[in-house]
């Protein structure tokens, strides 16, 4: 049996991951890719390479209802739904306010195509993060969690 580097528990042999703690553990003397949330809390790898196709889809509007039913049990795309659901409900929050400030002469012909811009990196951000893998949150929206 091998010991975690990190938590010093004992773990089979050529495990990728702690089963107590979950950090990543060497096997074969290569270090195993790892896709983790920023807090720590690290995936497995099998699941993050079946699930990006789901992870993806998350952050195009209405469609992160397809990996919340398809992918129920993946934590990778849990993680990237939740993120997708909150952008989802924050792109409406800013069409809502884009609409009312429309009527506003100069102001809304700055801030309404600002706004739009920022929806659309953040969507960009997060279809990257996924497609490679990556579980890392939105800049100012990633820590809001609606699905645990």
């Amino acid at each position: 049996m091998a010991v975690c580097s990190k938590c010093g528990a004992q773990i089979p042999d050529n495990s990728s991951v702690c089963p107590t703690c979950g950090a990543p553990q060497q096997v074969n003397g290569a270090n195993q890719q790892q896709s983790y949330v920023n807090g720590g809390n690290y995936m497995d790898p099998n699941d993050v390479q079946q699930n990006k196709v789901m992870a993806v889809l998350a952050y195009i509007g209405i469609l992160f209802l397809v990996p919340l039913l398809a992918a129920p049990n993946s934590q990778y795309a849990r993680f990237h739904t939740n993120q997708g659901l909150v952008l989802f409900l924050f792109d409406i929050a800013v069409g809502i306010v884009s609409a009312i400030v429309a009527f506003i002469p100069f102001v809304g012909l700055i801030l309404s195509p600002l706004l739009g811009l920022a929806m659309f990196v953040l969507m960009i951000l997060g279809i990257v993060n996924a497609a490679t893998g990556n579980a890392k949150e939105l800049p100012l929206i990633g820590k809001i969690r609606i699905i645990k």
